[in-house]
């Protein structure tokens, strides 16, 4: 893949959509640790990283808007440390916790945030490499 310092390196860049640009970077960097890294205009869109990945946060336009109450059409997926210490933050800064952190079977501790749009967002520790397998998975191609 070529290098482009105007779009994230990432292979797969979520885009979520917000009523309020600035609004929505300020929260998600205060709640959810992300990092600006692209600004688009003043309310358009903006580029964040976290790790070595990332997601564009676009205004409403046409037919994109937020997701409506009560409604989950998607959500994100983000590789965390400490998911006790970062939903800690997140419930400093408003977040609604959907799922508080909870150990799984396959070695992972998530848990679920929704942010001020409605999208919801699981953050997620690893605590062991688990083989598929072990707990009810099947491995189709390897990593």
């Amino acid at each position: 893949m070529k290098h482009n310092r105007s779009i994230p390196l990432s292979t797969v860049i979520p885009v979520l959509i917000y009523p309020d640009v600035r609004q929505a970077v300020d929260w998600l960097s205060s709640a959810f640790g992300l990092i600006e890294r692209v600004r688009i205009g003043e309310n358009h869109r903006s580029q964040l990283s976290f790790g070595d990945g990332a997601v564009i946060v676009g205004d409403i336009r046409g037919e994109r808007r937020p997701p409506r109450p009560d409604e989950v059409t998607h959500s994100v997926m983000v590789r965390v440390d400490d998911a006790n210490a970062h939903c800690e933050c997140a419930k400093a800064h408003g977040a609604h916790i959907v799922m508080e952190p909870t150990d799984f079977e396959y070695g992972e501790r998530q848990y679920t945030a929704e942010d001020l749009a409605g999208h919801q967002w699981t953050f997620s520790e690893t605590l062991a490499d688990v083989a598929p397998e072990e707990w009810g998975g099947t491995s189709v191609a390897p990593d």
